[in-house]
């Protein structure tokens, strides 16, 4: 009889959103808020993205993109850099700071991963060489097919074996579509409508700069809970940035580059796919390894913003107070590459040096015009 009364006073009570019930044991779903918040925010950030790349393609010239991939020069520059300076730089400053291995080999991903689209987008506030900088992004991410297996391979023998890494190439693929094929639009754009392709410009240049703090941002947000990490991944997430900027910059001006494409190199260095670095994180390591290196990828590209918009800022602001379109002073000096002796194709609008020519009666013609003139002795 007790035992009938226990059963009929004490109801059975669950919370309106369970879906199981067994007894007093219900289950309640668990929250898929930020599942929810993550497709949405790429599916839009993945739009926005393609628009940005459309109007950097709106930039574009495809003469001169050619003569950089008939006389890649400053591509190959760009590729010492990439796949020589930086993968080299994370092996030394893992050693340095003596990390924990699956630490070195996060440090290691991001140093062997390709350029970013962001690159593309700062180029642009910094007057870089938009076609410099869209052709090294494009051949970065082509040349990573292979180059990433090689340097992990080199680099990360010392705490792990190289088959442990997953690359993901489809992953890769998609990024270089995505890339190229909004790029290639706009070009055809610029092509048929030149004046409605420079508003698109305009608007493509502002909303590529605030997608870029956004991503970061949000990427911050998303995964705050793996921000407790040592404070060696800190430091070398805080200098590799640094680093990579500098040593892309002086290398290009040691072998001669002019000033905008120094920084355009420079850029294309610094700049590394954050993305790529995490998927194959993700890919490769088991949970309780990602926690301890999962949030070095955010830490590179939140730092490399930073290094961003303190050079746009400062860029900006010394062109404004001299008064100038363009702070390179030698922008119209010849270049090595193709498509570039036309100084009419030149930021800084050079002008080209005539010969003259003596024939064998002491007249003069000068090279390339007809005009014969008569040199008095």
């Amino acid at each position: 009889m007790s035992t009938s009364m226990a059963t009929t006073v004490v109801p059975v009570v669950c919370d309106s959103a369970a879906t199981v019930c067994s007894g007093k044991n219900c289950l309640v779903p668990p929250s898929n808020f930020n599942e929810i918040l993550s497709l949405v925010l790429s599916t839009v950030l993945t739009v926005m993205l393609a628009f940005v790349m459309f109007s950097m393609g709106c930039t574009v010239e495809a003469d001169k993109l050619w003569g950089h991939i008939k006389r890649p020069w400053g591509i190959f520059i760009g590729f010492l850099c990439q796949f020589g300076i930086m993968p080299f730089t994370a092996f030394a400053l893992s050693l340095a700071f003596g990390v924990l291995p699956v630490q070195a080999v996060v440090i290691i991903i991001m140093g062997c991963c390709p350029g970013g689209s962001g690159s593309n987008i700062i180029c642009y506030w910094l007057d870089g060489d938009m076609d410099l900088s869209i052709s090294m992004t494009a051949c970065s991410s082509i040349l990573a097919l292979g180059m990433m297996p090689l340097c992990l391979l080199i680099y990360t023998s010392v705490w792990t074996s190289a088959d442990t890494i997953q690359i993901p190439y489809d992953s890769i693929g998609i990024t270089l579509a995505a890339l190229l094929i909004p790029i290639a639009v706009g070009m055809y754009f610029k092509r048929r409508w030149p004046n409605v392709a420079k508003k698109v410009l305009k608007v493509g240049s502002i909303v590529g700069f605030g997608l870029i703090v956004v991503i970061a941002v949000v990427g911050g947000i998303l995964y705050q809970s793996s921000w407790n990490i040592a404070p060696s991944l800190w430091i070398i997430g805080t200098i590799y940035p640094f680093i990579g900027f500098g040593l892309g910059f002086i290398l290009a001006r040691f072998v001669g580059q002019p000033w905008y494409r120094c920084r355009t190199i420079a850029l294309e260095t610094g700049f590394q796919n954050s993305q790529l670095c995490s998927t194959i994180v993700q890919l490769s390591f088991s949970a309780a390894e990602l926690e301890v290196m999962f949030a070095f990828p955010l830490i590179y590209s939140i730092f490399q913003l930073v290094v961003a918009v303190t050079c746009v800022g400062s860029y900006q602001a010394y062109k404004k107070a001299c008064g100038r379109g363009s702070t390179d002073a030698d922008c119209g000096a010849l270049s090595v590459e193709a498509g570039d002796g036309d100084p009419k194709n030149e930021k800084g609008g050079a002008v080209e040096n005539k010969a003259f020519e003596f024939d064998e009666n002491g007249n003069s013609e000068e090279k390339g015009n007809g005009t014969d003139k008569n040199t008095q002795l």
